[in-house]
Formats: C-alpha cells, structure tokens, sequence
C-alpha cells in the first residue's frame, strides 16, 4: 500500500468513527434531554406539564395553584441599602445616645461590612412626621411618598442573611447570595405566562449614575429555560440596541430571513430536542414583533402634560421618573413583572453621605414613586398589581466615617413598602428597638417576603418548583412562610 492509499484509508476511518461519535452523542443527548424533561414534569410543579402542552409558546397563560390577588408585578429597587434611620424610622432614644459606645448586648452575634469596633452611635439629623391616618413616619426626604401612607403596607421588621452588597442583591432577588438561580421576575413569568402578545414577559429598567452590583445575575433566568430571563430596556432612544434593520433591508427582507433561520433551527430542533432552540426561535420572533410595539411603547409624547409633571418625567431623558411611567405603561400591555433598579444608595460617608449625596438621591425617587401608586389607582390598576419598594439591606444605628458620616450596612431591621395587589393599605408592620439593631416585633425574613409575594400571585410557594441536576429547587430555597398579616 502507497503513502497515498494509507493516508486516504485513514482519512475515511476517522470521518467513520467521528461520524459514529456525532450518532452516537447525538442519541445520548437526545435522551439527556428527553429524562430531563421528564424530571421536570414530574416535579411537584404543576407548570411544567402545562408548559409542555404549548413548547412553541413558554410565556403561554398558565393557572397558578389558587386565585391570585395580584396580576402583575413591578418592583423598585433602591440599590445599595437605603437607611431607614434617615427615612422612615424616627429614633429618639438614638439621639438621645448619639456619639456614645453602642451596649454590648446589643451589638453580640452582629455582624457588619466594614465597621470596625469602634464606631459610635448615631443619631438622625432628619426631621420625622407622622402622616396618614395609619401613622407611618417619614421625614422630610420624602414628603411625596409620604403622602401616599395610607395606600401602602410598611413592613418596618425585615431581615436578610447577607451584608455584601452583591451577595445580598442576589439573595433578595434568587433567594440564594451566588449567582446560578432564577429571579423572582423568571418565576413568576415561568409560572404564570405573560399576557403581553409582541414584549417580553419579564422587563428590567435601569436609573442611575451605574448598574446595580451582580449585574445580569440579578435578572436571571437561573437553570430555567432562557426564554424567563429579564429583559433589559434602555428608558430612551431604542429599548433594545440594534434591534432596527440595516439601513437597506426591508421588512420583506428580514422576514424572509427570519423564515429561513426559523427553519434551520427548527429542522436541528427535531434532531436534538435542545429547548434552547427553541429559545431561540421565540427570541428570533420576537425582536421581530418588538420592531413595531417599542417605538410606541417608548413613546412618552403619548401621555398628557398633567401626567407627566405628576411623575416628573422628561420626554427623552434617562431616569426613575420616565421609568417608572415606562413600567406602567409595560403592566398595560401585559408585561408580567417589571423591575427597575436605581442607584446609589450606598451611603458610608466620604463621597457618598448622609447629607447631599442622600438628599439627591431620595429626590430622585420620591415624587415618582408616589405618582405611580397615584397613577395605578386611578387607572383602575393598583387593585391587581403588586408594586415593590426595597433595598437589599438597611443602615446601621453607628455611623462610620470616611470624611463625612455615614452608616454601614445592616441586615436586621430595615424597611420595606409594598403596595396594591392584595396587600393590606395603611398598615405598618412590625417594630425594631430604641435603637434599631433589630426586629423586637413580627419579623419578616428574605424568604418570608418572597413566599407571601408568591402567594398573592397564587402559589403556594413550596409547590412552585422546578426539577434540576437531580432535586426540585424553589424560590424560597427550604425556607419561608406567608406573612398572613400583610394581606388584604
């Protein structure tokens, strides 16, 4: 046998075995798949076999466990800790202590960020009122939120496991502090579908001078099918980069080539059974159908000059304000759950302190979180959506210094609204001591939260699962229970 012959006999046996290898893999992932998706449809959840029903469609509606109070959800989160002390929880006896050495049984088993041992007590400098006919307090910071106290739960007595900022983050947002899990946004779309025909069932807006810490992570879909993951939109300008055509293809154009991809990948669908091409496929469809409904949902000109002042939005201009009349003009058009994630409430002293850097920051947010409860209610949408405002943690009752005063981060007792959609209004919940290290009265955990916001969108929490690498994961991990007392 020549060179020639041996190096061709060689070249055919190895496109044979590599040929049998592809069959081969081939069929065991096809199989990988198809356990998978067994395992899934025979976790505790009842969605997944639902969800089978109708693959093309994942945010198809889906029945949740029970009747939901709440349809839709959206979530303002004020990344970085606000401090309850210099917004919604007078101390007296705390100024009454300030510049002394905290009392040691107070400061046992307490675990912080960055103090040191040393730090002294800290007393507000903000003036406090009580407003509403339920007495919540809040100080001058806020005067527009506070006068929507009556509309609103306060859930003075929250608590978390985490004092990192992007642990904790994750932690409020997956129930877990690494990366890896779904969000609450992705649970709820996996669960329940989404009504919203050419947007996204899961939006996230941004505001702020940065992202938030944990980035992406916090808008995950976690092991659930991609199609579940939150959706980042710009608050002006396109929603979404590129997602116009090329200057010189016409819609004819794309949607033949559309037409073509879908059939590649539905062709490669059938041979491999990867939901992630089917993922793909939905995706492909629905920037599609995004060409046509973003410019008129971005289209703040819309909306009447009285509403717009009551938000303080500014057509084409980035911010809370235009972002939380973006949220509910989302909800109006289907969009399941809506989060929007607003910096920087990290306030340790130095650059960012208890003064100017603080006094911003809440004007930023205050005006614009009271119209949208204002706004929802009159509209006849507050009854049905469940509306959020929460930090990851709270600030500590020492102040830290770093050139000017601030507070460090705190885990036990911070503060927490909830609006709408089931919950009870003008209703304070819970209680921390004189001085705020902690909850003396009805304390509610990460977990707690989550599992009663599950309930009013009508899971029960323990029952909502999802089956991966051999165990049915849940949002609230092993823990939680349903704070009863918050529900209207």
């Amino acid at each position: 046998m020549d060179l020639e012959q041996s190096l061709l006999l060689a070249g055919t046996r190895r496109h044979l075995f590599a040929q049998a290898g592809f069959g081969i893999g081939a069929l065991a992932l096809q199989q990988l798949l198809s356990e998978q998706s067994q395992g899934a449809l025979e976790s505790s959840s009842p969605h997944a076999a639902s969800r089978s029903e109708d693959a093309s469609n994942p945010m198809a509606l889906k029945p949740p466990h029970f009747n939901p109070r709440a349809k839709r959800v959206i979530y303002l989160f004020m990344a970085g800790g606000p401090s309850q002390f210099e917004l919604f929880s007078d101390k007296p006896k705390l100024r009454e202590f300030d510049g002394q050495a905290p009392p040691p049984s107070l400061m046992e088993g307490k675990r912080f960020a960055f103090l040191k041992g040393t730090e002294k007590l800290l007393g507000s400098r903000r003036k406090f009122q009580k407003h509403g006919e339920v007495g919540m307090e809040f100080s001058e910071l806020l005067p527009n939120m506070a006068k929507i106290a009556d509309e609103a739960c306060w859930v003075r007595s929250m608590a978390t496991d985490v004092f990192n900022h992007g642990p904790a983050k994750l932690f409020m947002n997956t129930g877990f502090q690494a990366p890896g899990r779904p969000s609450f946004g992705s649970w709820a779309t996996y669960g329940l579908g989404s009504a919203a025909k050419n947007l996204p069932g899961f939006v996230v807006l941004q505001s702020g001078p940065r992202g938030p810490r944990s980035g992406a992570a916090l808008w995950s879909n976690g092991f659930l099918p991609s199609s579940f993951q939150g959706v980042p939109f710009r608050s002006q300008g396109d929603p979404i980069l590129d997602l116009n055509n090329p200057q010189g293809i016409s819609k004819s154009d794309q949607r033949s080539m559309f037409d073509f991809v879908r059939a590649l990948n539905e062709e490669r669908l059938g041979a491999t059974g990867d939901p992630e091409i089917q993922t793909r496929i939905n995706a492909y469809e629905m920037a599609y159908q995004m060409q046509s409904s973003s410019p008129e949902l971005m289209d703040l000109s819309q909306e009447s000059q009285e509403t717009l002042d009551l938000y303080g939005a500014k057509i084409g201009k980035a911010s809370f304000a235009n972002n939380c009349l973006l949220a509910r003009r989302l909800v109006e058009r289907g969009v399941r759950f809506v989060q929007l994630y607003h910096t920087n409430w990290d306030h340790h002293g130095g650059g960012e302190n208890l003064e100017g850097a603080l006094e911003q920051v809440a004007a930023e947010v205050d005006r614009s979180t009271a119209a949208l409860l204002t706004d929802l209610k009159r509209r006849g949408l507050l009854e049905d959506t469940l509306v959020i405002w929460s930090g990851e943690f709270g600030r500590t009752p020492m102040g830290e210094v770093r050139g000017s005063i601030g507070r460090d981060h705190h885990v036990d007792g911070f503060t927490t609204m909830l609006a709408g959609g089931g919950v009870k209004a003008g209703y304070i919940h819970g209680e921390t001591d004189e001085l705020g290290f902690g909850s003396i009265r009805d304390k509610v955990h990460v977990h707690d939260l989550n599992a009663t916001m599950l309930h009013l969108l009508g899971f029960d929490h323990e029952r909502l699962t999802y089956r991966f690498q051999g165990r049915d994961f849940r949002l609230t991990d092993v823990h939680g229970g349903v704070v009863k007392a918050l529900l209207s």
